[in-house]
């Protein structure tokens, strides 16, 4: 699978993300030709485990753990359990086992969800992030993917390079923030240097509390 790198966008202090910056990182996209292919979708969920009040979890189960499922891989569902830096790979029909064996639940659904656009050898998706019983964005998404190469080293270089031009063009916005790239220990999850999906899901889950952190940073700053 190409090598993804996965941004997300950090608002400056006391602003909000709004429908406004994300057409904004659109057109950024077009303006270094960028081709509009179409939408794109993928869904975070939180899920907890199901005990009564007075019941004491198990040791052998994860307090917690996000699902998620990724566009590329449509009849494929990924868990990843942080607290013990594991992602697993299984076929989608797991939800619906889930829900029957009952033992955890879903807590919270992140939508991220966007455009599609090819430029080159890259494929990019810009996706507006919400909770997906709500309109109420939470973020902005930014996908890089170099399609010739699978190994993450080799391609380091190249997207390193994408990246200045993109951030150049970005500096032309004048938007009140900067998009944040935090590449995860991928070894501790017993990841290889060869790129899969298995990848983009970590970096989703790390997306994602990067997220939940600036929501709460945000919000302490207005308390």
């Amino acid at each position: 699978m190409p090598l993804k790198w996965v941004f997300h966008w950090q608002p400056n202090a006391g602003t909000t993300v709004n429908s406004q910056m994300i057409n904004e990182v659109s057109q950024c996209v077009e303006s270094i030709n960028g081709v509009k292919e179409g939408r794109w979708k993928a869904t975070l969920t939180f899920y907890k485990p199901m005990f009564r009040a007075d019941q004491a979890v198990p040791a052998e189960y994860p307090r917690d753990f996000l699902g998620i499922s990724l566009p590329e891989q449509p009849n494929r569902y990924y868990f990843i359990i942080r607290s013990q830096k594991i992602v697993l790979e299984a076929d989608s029909s797991i939800q619906m086992i889930m829900e029957k064996l009952q033992s955890y639940k879903s807590r919270v659904s992140l939508t991220f969800e966007g455009f599609q656009y090819q430029l080159g050898d890259f494929q990019l998706r810009v996706g507006k992030v919400a909770p997906s019983a709500s309109e109420n964005l939470r973020g902005i998404v930014f996908e890089v993917e170099y399609l010739p190469l699978s190994s993450m080293e080799k391609s380091r270089q190249i997207l390193d390079g994408f990246v200045e031009i993109w951030q150049e063009a970005m500096s032309k916005r004048s938007l009140p923030g900067h998009f944040m790239h935090i590449e995860p220990n991928f070894a501790e999850f017993g990841l290889s240097d060869h790129y899969t999906s298995q990848h983009t899901a970590v970096q989703y889950a790390t997306v994602m509390a990067q997220l939940i952190s600036a929501v709460q940073t945000a919000q302490g700053v207005r308390n």
